[in-house]
């Protein structure tokens, strides 16, 4: 059985304030754990040394690159880090890394930070700075791939990827999310193609992964070519930012649901919070790898 790429960078934990959620610990654990389990093949590469601005400039308008300079908080969520604009940059990096992976056909992990599915054409928000899926999604249909969908499984609503992505062609966004719950958005379907599945704060189990096998049976009806996951952990029913009600075993099954379409497909890391994130992604990967 192929092993799992996985790209990461220690790097990507070279920032952080004190008393953030999304802190260098969600990777630096999780590193750590892949690195001594034995149950899954993992391969450990780091992200390409450079991303270009064309790539970036797809999915954000050009003052946002120019706005991660500016040694200012971005919003209360969202702070300003000395070099944050490298480390958004490397994150970006990963993900077309992990495009190009999955056209490979390799089971393909991005384990970097910062998260992306909350930035907006215009605005870094909600922990995130660009919007890395959004950006491969769309590099993805630059460079050949005719239909792409986005898969989210964040607790969180992933407004920056319906934000940009919304109304074009050839490409699908479809979110299972918490409503209510930050941001405030995806209580229902945007445009042609933004499809939203809202789930309540402290949803059965049952109830929680009946919405995401409705959402998967919706996205295989969309014939994408090409699948792109943001891969959020909050909806664990221990995570601290949300009310969700999943176990380890539900995001193995994700993982499964995700590798029985046949389809090819490329994850990142968003969301996750919980001291468990780094079994919850193991639980994810081996459901990947058909372990």
């Amino acid at each position: 059985m192929p092993p799992v790429k996985i790209i990461t960078d220690e790097r990507c934990a070279g920032y952080f304030r004190a008393g953030h959620p999304e802190n260098p610990r969600r990777v630096a654990a999780t590193v750590a754990l892949l690195r001594n389990q034995t149950e899954l093949s993992v391969t450990w590469v780091a992200p390409s040394a450079n991303v270009a601005d064309e790539a970036i400039l797809r999915a954000h308008a050009p003052e946002m690159l120019a706005r991660l300079e500016v040694a200012e908080d971005f919003d209360g969520d969202t702070p300003y880090h000395e070099n944050i604009s490298q480390h958004a940059r490397a994150s970006v990096a990963a993900a077309l890394d992990a495009l190009r992976a999955a056209r490979n056909g390799e089971n393909v992990f991005s384990l970097m930070r910062p998260p992306g599915h909350h930035a907006t054409q215009t605005k870094s928000m909600g922990f995130c700075y660009l919007n890395n899926i959004a950006i491969a999604a769309l590099e993805a249909l630059a460079t050949g791939v005719k239909r792409v969908a986005v898969f989210d499984f964040d607790v969180h609503h992933g407004n920056g990827t319906e934000d940009i992505l919304l109304d074009r062609a050839n490409v699908a966004f479809f979110s299972v999310h918490q409503v209510p719950a930050y941001p405030g958005t995806g209580e229902s379907n945007a445009g042609k193609n933004g499809f939203n599945y809202p789930v309540a704060p402290g949803a059965a189990r049952e109830t929680y992964r009946a919405t995401l096998a409705r959402a998967l049976a919706d996205l295989k009806k969309f014939s994408p070519d090409l699948i792109a996951v943001s891969a959020g952990f909050d909806a664990y029913v221990r995570d601290p930012l949300a009310e969700g009600t999943l176990l380890a075993e539900d995001f193995h099954w994700i993982g499964s649901e995700l590798r029985a379409l046949q389809i090819p497909f490329f994850s990142l890391l968003e969301g996750g919070y919980s001291k468990d994130l780094p079994e919850l992604i193991l639980a994810y990967l081996k459901g990947v790898a058909g372990k």
